[in-house]
């Protein structure tokens, strides 16, 4: 799995999907977009665009404390903690994607830095995520070589995510990018087997374009409030499986490890 050519910010257009397998079924799939930043090459610099921010408020915007610590340099913060975590040779570009801010408020489910080494191989991938409750939790998947593109990657579950899921059993993420004519795809997929099996099945798939007001403007006024429906379709989903009397489970305490492979 290699970056592309040209080390520029993108807005990505897809979709996310989620199926449930049981004890009551249940899918969706909803049009959604999000931001991908070659972190390495943008540095501390800002978009070339008027309808999108770094660190300001805009139509779309990107805020660095929205990610890392909150505090570092997003560059160093992610280099630190690779090599803290024995990856020494991801001094390649590193990918960050996410949801950008809508009018000022995002929540991103699950955010993913791609760290590739200099030959652009793709050598690990970190897993940002985030309950409704504000915890979040690392997930780092490593080889301990280069990532083959689709290949399946896995970690153990130590995060409250869904009240309606025991912390138990495992992820199996698969990442996909693939140079379509002129266009570029992304996938990442994530199942999630528990003791009794696969339980879920989710996917966020896009078509890449440049970041730029033209883009920007097609996203904004496509789904003028998509971060807040992000939060409002979690509940929503919510309410429909404890209506259809799924077992529920209370949040226990978040593991005192803030990263885990």
């Amino acid at each position: 799995m290699r970056p592309p050519d040209v080390s520029a910010p993108q807005l990505c257009f897809g979709q996310v999907r989620h199926r449930r397998m049981r004890p009551s079924a249940n899918a969706f799939a909803y049009a959604s977009y999000y931001l991908r930043l070659p972190i390495r090459s943008l540095g501390s610099q800002g978009f070339n665009a008027h309808l999108v921010s770094r660190n300001r408020f805009n139509l779309l915007s990107f805020f660095d404390a929205d990610h890392g610590d909150g505090q570092r340099p997003l560059i160093e913060w992610i280099d630190t903690l690779l090599e803290a975590e024995g990856v020494s040779d991801a001094d390649g570009e590193i990918w960050l994607q996410a949801m950008p801010r809508v009018l000022g408020y995002a929540f991103n489910p699950v955010s993913f830095w791609f760290c590739h080494r200099a030959d652009g191989a793709l050598r690990a991938v970190l897993c940002d995520v985030r309950n409704t409750f504000g915890e979040r939790h690392f997930y780092l998947l490593d080889t301990g070589a280069a990532i083959a593109n689709g290949s399946e990657l896995r970690a153990r579950k130590v995060f409250h995510v869904s009240p309606f899921c025991r912390i138990e059993g495992g992820y199996r993420f698969r990442f996909m990018r693939a140079a379509r004519g002129q266009s570029e795809h992304t996938l990442a997929r994530i199942d999630y087997h528990d003791a009794d099996g696969l339980l879920l099945e989710t996917s966020v798939s896009g078509v890449a374009a440049r970041l730029c007001d033209a883009s920007v403007a097609r996203a904004f006024f496509a789904f003028p409030l998509m971060t807040f429906g992000v939060v409002a379709r979690i509940h929503w989903q919510a309410l429909r499986l404890w209506l259809r009397r799924v077992p529920f489970y209370s949040k226990p305490a978040p593991p005192e490890q803030k990263v885990s492979r």
